[in-house]
């Protein structure tokens, strides 16, 4: 965008890239000083500047350095600029500043041996002077560490306005104050109107905006296949903030997210399963809204697919979804889900991380029967074959999926559905803690493994005292 057509095109990103120079080359330059420098490179830079942004941001920045009355230019000033406020007037002045405040506070203490020869390039002072200022680089200034804050120059746009005003010319404001006010109703809503449509360029958009552009986008059967991939991106970063994923459904997101699970593209099905536990994690009104959108039988067909990605991400967006909630938790049995989960664990080919997902899963439905519900409802963790698909996965050589195959079996002994007696003979479930406590002191002997393994004893000894405790209930007979 060319600024100032009436004497050189200057271009922001050549303005920029030449106080980028300037900062890279002199890291302990203000912005203050940069802004003289500037004004003394570009004394027209915007009083030269084509309508309608001459009569709105005027300045004679040939004057910078000296204003003796500051106060005296504010009233001009604000009359000169009825519509922009103050934010706007140092816009254009800003660009370049602050692309090169940025970089120096990347770049600054990296680059404090600044060369002799760079010094004299962007400032005005003779060679003695600039020889003071390289050895004074030996010495830490008290402002150094600020540079991230415009060190040595303004804490806040608000002090860079003050500057620019106090460095003003009140004659030339008062001028362009004069031409503002001889302007037409028309000239003025014409103004109005284009500094509106710049202020919506400017603004970041807010995340609902960023969601209903992605949700646009997949409603969009025209678009391609990387950009339909992106949008799901977007919404998967964007769905983890708990007010975004509220908002979701308001905005037809789920209906399209859940309608991407069909896609005959894996990696789409895979990221819209993963938005979907993204957004129902911990969160009770997402849960019953993709429930009632009726994703959770999609989610397990899902769980079944040979590509181990889809896979697992399904399963985890089930386990987030029916999570410390009794509708999607019977609705998960009423559709076989623990005959899903004994598959999965039973099954020692499948990937590990779906059956680590497998065995937390049924801590997670265990602990929620106990606290929550009625046991003699939900019978089906009891079953003899479920029992044995968890207590199997004791053995693998995998201490993770080793640990939580030990927090599902203590939490399944405390359900009243759970039968000792079947966990001793059709699950061997005391030969296996034996043989497990054997494994655990060989790797007592690695160091590197010596305290989880500490923590894996601990809970095997726990598990072993429920066992052995619920067994003593079931022998003992009243008499």
């Amino acid at each position: 965008m060319t600024l100032n057509p009436a004497s050189r095109p200057i271009e922001i990103g050549e303005t920029a890239n030449h106080y980028w120079h300037l900062y890279k080359r002199n890291t302990d330059r203000s912005i203050n000083q940069a802004g003289r420098s500037f004004a003394r490179r570009e004394p027209n830079f915007l009083e030269d500047a084509s309508e309608p942004v001459s009569s709105l941001f005027a300045f004679d920045f040939s004057r910078l350095r000296d204003h003796p009355d500051p106060d005296s230019v504010l009233p001009s000033l604000l009359v000169a600029i009825p519509v922009m406020g103050k934010g706007l007037l140092l816009l254009l002045f800003l660009f370049s500043l602050l692309a090169a405040a940025a970089a120096a506070a990347a770049e600054a203490r990296a680059n404090k041996s600044s060369s002799l020869e760079g010094l004299f390039w962007a400032t005005g002072k003779d060679e003695s002077e600039l020889l003071a200022v390289v050895e004074s680089k030996e010495e830490p200034s008290a402002g150094e560490d600020e540079i991230d804050g415009f060190a040595g120059g303004f804490s806040s746009l608000d002090g860079m306005l003050q500057w620019a005003i106090g460095h003003s010319d009140p004659e030339k404001l008062k001028e362009k104050a004069m031409d503002v006010q001889r302007l037409s109703e028309d000239e003025l809503k014409k103004r109005r109107l284009e500094i509106k449509e710049l202020m919506e360029k400017l603004k970041t958009p807010s995340d609902a905006e960023l969601m209903k552009i992605a949700i646009a986008d997949l409603n969009n059967s025209s678009i391609t296949l990387e950009d339909r991939q992106r949008a799901l991106n977007e919404l998967l970063f964007l769905v983890e903030p708990i007010d975004n994923a509220n908002d979701l459904d308001k905005l037809g997101g789920l209906v399209v997210v859940i309608r991407e699970l069909d896609n005959t593209e894996t990696d789409i099905r895979t990221t819209s399963a993963w938005i979907l536990g993204k957004a129902s994690q911990n969160n009770a009104l997402v849960q019953n809204q993709i429930l009632t959108h009726g994703a959770l039988t999609k989610l397990m067909k899902m769980v079944n697919s040979s590509f181990t990605e889809e896979a697992v991400k399904a399963l985890y967006a089930i386990s987030a979804l029916i999570r410390n909630n009794e509708i999607g938790q019977r609705l998960f049995y009423s559709e076989e889900g623990y005959i899903m989960l004994q598959d999965i664990m039973s099954n020692s080919s499948i990937d590990i991380r779906l059956r680590k997902k497998a065995a937390f899963l049924v801590a997670d439905l265990a602990d929620y029967q106990l606290q929550y519900a009625d046991n003699s409802e939900l019978h089906y963790l009891g079953d003899r074959f479920f029992l044995k698909a968890v207590v199997d996965l004791i053995l693998t050589p995998d201490l993770d999926l080793q640990e939580k195959a030990l927090l599902a079996v203590r939490s399944l002994l405390q359900l009243t559905s759970t039968d000792a007696s079947d966990l001793r003979d059709f699950c061997s479930l005391d030969w296996i803690l034996e043989r497990m406590r054997e494994d655990l002191e060989k790797l007592m002997l690695e160091e590197d493994l010596r305290d989880f393994v500490n923590e894996i004893e601990s809970l095997r000894r726990e598990v072993a005292i429920i066992f052995h405790s619920k067994l003593e209930k079931v022998a003992w007979v009243p008499t």
